[in-house]
């Protein structure tokens, strides 16, 4: 089994970024977790990160026929963005949506989520252990 872990703008700055929102593990710590769960568990795992949109849905786009799963963290771009819905349903690839933390607490802008539309499942507030929970999900999901 395949799985791409996507996150977008400013998760490359976790531990840095509002800490008392997002903790302070830090993103190589994030993707060195990751990796460690996949190596466990028999999962090959690549991971993406941008900052702009386009990057995002061209990395989703890529996924065709090569991945089995996507992990997504859309972060921002949860609120915003067709483009990525879009793309996620153009290739049918099973994605679970992530949020490290609980947006159904937070500002009413962040109740709004166009990509959950197209996932099997959304994970939230679950810390950077939503990420394995998400893995977890997908290798049972795809069997």
């Amino acid at each position: 089994m395949k799985i791409c872990v996507i996150n977008g703008p400013n998760i490359n700055f976790l531990g840095i970024r509002e800490p008392d929102i997002y903790g302070r593990e830090t993103y190589k710590s994030l993707l060195e977790k990751i990796k460690n769960h996949c190596d466990k568990n028999g999962i090959d795992v690549e991971f993406f990160q941008s900052n702009h949109e386009g990057a995002m849905v061209d990395k989703i786009q890529d996924c065709y026929g090569k991945i089995d799963g996507i992990v997504m963290n859309p972060a921002a771009y949860t609120h915003t963005s067709v483009a990525l819905l879009d793309a996620v349903k153009a290739v049918g690839i099973p994605t679970v949506e992530i949020h490290i933390s609980d947006v159904s607490k937070r500002e009413d802008f962040r109740q709004v989520s166009f990509v959950r539309a197209a996932c099997v499942k959304t994970i939230v507030g679950h810390g950077t252990d939503g990420y394995l929970e998400a893995i977890d999900f997908l290798k049972e999901y795809v069997k």
